[in-house]
């Protein structure tokens, strides 16, 4: 007998914060730290344009580590754009195939082409009966 197939949406972080491109970083470390999150999803401009990802590694790496002040880089300028979205109903096993083949550890979740949830690797062994 196989074991029943585990969805993305089974797994997925439900709750996700947003953050407009135009902020700066120094706003997005601030909400970070404040909801306890290492990731913000950067919202559309229009109907036309991608969703984007800013991460704290994004914050280490291009703000902290050169020494830039985090006022004056804006979240647009450190962002990771267009990000690759996981589609909800999708089996778990192939989810995770595909953000280790693009090398991330974090995804949004697509349904009817709205976010409606994050993947995180760390979201695969927090509350689920996966292992």
């Amino acid at each position: 007998m196989s074991a029943p197939i585990i969805r993305v949406r089974d797994v997925m972080q439900k709750e996700v914060l947003s953050i407009d491109g135009m902020a700066s970083s120094k706003e997005a470390a601030a909400m970070m730290r404040a909801s306890n999150v290492s990731e913000l999803l950067v919202g559309k401009r229009n109907d036309d344009d991608a969703w984007g990802i800013i991460t704290i590694m994004d914050l280490v790496q291009d703000v902290i580590v050169p020494g830039h002040d985090a006022e004056s880089v804006f979240v647009y300028e450190i962002m990771t754009k267009p990000v690759i979205t996981i589609p909800a109903q999708m089996d778990i096993r192939y989810a995770i195939r595909l953000i280790q083949q693009i090398g991330v550890h974090r995804a949004p979740v697509e349904h009817l082409g709205e976010i409606v949830g994050m993947l995180t690797l760390s979201s695969l062994i927090q509350d689920n009966d996966i292992l």
